[in-house]
Order: structure tokens, then C-alpha cells, then sequence
């Protein structure tokens, strides 16, 4: 499930339990919290939620959604089924003008009556689009090309409440309708064979993935269960003084076994390969 929806998962869980770091208990546990929370809420808000499937975990990071709304939104669906389109939301016990304005944005419905409703367009906006399309002569399907919108002119749509700039990300969504924000996912595999420590020989050069960075080193995941610390004399052939200079979290490098202790599971490792 983390696979396939990492953000959906991972706001399931608290922020003492994600090992983000070294000194993670040492900061003001509230002030983490706090940052952590502002972090998920605009990656929420950017990918946009489904919201005939999304968890309630997920939905209380939507703007304009508390506790409570986020009830009573699961509530709604139970009893009456998927939403169909933005304008069943306020529907919803207690979700009023304030909380439909600051929210609907966010919320997407695929394969609803309307299907501007699965893009991050805003319901008042919609006026706009259809006036676009309707002085332009065209039809939804045909903005996803981008050599129609060469022959719209934005400026003509301009005036004191709308301006280029939110025509402009009216156009990036409906090129591509339902988009995953996200980067495409470059596929990672560990060396075959190795599966285990008894596999590691010294001197094998394997690829892996930096799980930690500290101060006096980094740790690397090889696939075998254990991960392998690279000291901090080891990353480069220079003099290196600030290991977040050279490494970042989730990187892929290649390393060389130097040392293999089975007995106290401890891999030495270095980069200078």
C-alpha cells in the first residue's frame, strides 16, 4: 500500500515513528509536528483527493476540512454512495459557503456528471472555461493539445478578479486532466544474489540507497537486511566536511564492501570505488 499510494499511507502514521533523522527527538517536538503537518497538507492540496476513496486521515490534511467535516464527508458517502459531482459536497452536514470555497479545489471526482470536477480547477472558475469554449467554438477533449491553446488568446479572458496567472494554471490543468503531479518512478534494484549478509565478500561493489546521514557518516541499504555505514572519511577521495554537501537522503549510489562482521551485523562500506 505504501507502493502504490505513499502519501495516502504515510499520513497514517506518526511523526515520532518515521525515523526522519538523527536528532529528531532533540528539536521542540511540537514545532516538528507543526512543520511536518504544513509539509503533507500543500503535498495534499497539490496531488488533490479522490474524494469517493480517500481515507480520513488523508482528508483532514484538505483545506478547509477539520475533524469534523471529515466525519460527517465518510458519513455522507456511507449512506448515500460516491459523490457525483463538486456540488454534492454541500450536501454534507455542516460544510458550508466557506468551507466548499476553501476546500472544493482540492477534492477531485473522476468520472463524475462534470469533468472539470477531476482537475484542480476551481467550481468558480468554471464559467470561464465554458466561455472560452464557447467563443473559441471548441470542445473539452480538444484543450488537452497544446496547439489549441496557441490560438486562444488568455489576454482576452483577463479582467479585475481573474488574472493571467490563474488563467495559466487553468490551462496547465486542462492539458492534462487528472495528472499525477508526481515525478515518473525510476525503477531501483539491489545486486542479485545478494540477499543477505552470509552473500556480502569483501571488496563486492553493490548498488544501494542512503537511508540515514549523521555526522559522522552515512547509512546505506544494500538489500540485505543490514544497513552498511559509509564514514565519513570514506564518501569522497577529498577532505569532506558537511556530508549533506555530498549525499541526500534516498540517493542512489554505488559502494564497495570493505569489512563484513556477520557476528555483530556490521558492513563496513566505502564510495571510493
Amino acid at each position: 500500500r505504501r507502493f502504490q499510494d505513499p502519501l495516502a499511507e504515510l499520513v497514517k502514521i506518526d511523526a515520532k515513528s518515521l525515523g526522519i533523522g538523527q536528532y529528531q527527538h532533540d528539536v521542540d517536538q511540537k514545532q516538528l509536528n507543526e512543520a511536518l503537518d504544513r509539509v503533507v497538507e500543500s503535498a495534499v492540496n497539490h496531488v488533490g483527493v479522490n474524494i469517493n476513496s480517500t481515507s480520513k486521515e488523508l482528508l483532514t490534511y484538505v483545506s478547509g476540512i477539520n475533524n469534523t467535516l471529515t466525519k460527517n464527508i465518510i458519513k455522507h458517502r456511507e449512506l448515500h454512495g460516491e459523490f457525483k459531482s463538486r456540488n454534492d459536497l454541500k450536501l454534507v452536514k455542516g460544510l458550508g459557503a466557506k468551507s466548499f470555497e476553501q476546500a472544493a479545489g482540492f477534492l477531485r471526482i473522476t468520472d463524475g456528471e462534470n469533468p472539470l470536477d477531476n482537475t484542480g480547477i476551481h467550481p468558480e472558475s468554471y464559467p470561464l472555461v465554458s466561455n472560452i469554449l464557447a467563443k473559441a467554438k471548441l470542445t473539452l477533449d480538444s484543450l488537452q493539445d497544446a496547439n489549441t491553446w496557441k490560438t486562444i488568446p488568455l489576454e482576452l479572458y483577463t479582467n479585475e478578479t481573474v488574472g493571467l496567472e490563474t488563467l495559466q494554471d487553468i490551462k496547465t490543468e486542462l492539458q492534462k486532466p487528472g495528472r499525477d503531479p508526481r515525478e515518473q518512478f525510476k525503477e531501483f534494484s539491489f545486486a542479485d544474489g545478494v540477499n543477505k549478509i552470509s552473500d556480502l565478500q569483501t571488496g563486492m561493489v553493490l548498488p544501494g540507497i542512503v537511508s540515514n546521514i549523521t555526522k559522522f557518516g552515512a547509512f546505506v541499504d544494500i538489500g540485505v537486511h543490514q544497513d552498511g555505514l559509509v564514514h565519513i572519511s570514506q564518501i569522497s577521495d577529498q577532505f569532506v566536511s558537511d556530508i549533506n554537501e555530498e549525499l541526500r537522503l534516498r540517493q542512489e549510489v554505488q559502494v564497495k564492501v570493505l569489512e563484513v562482521d556477520e557476528t555483530r551485523k556490521r558492513i563496513s562500506l566505502t564510495m571510493c570505488v
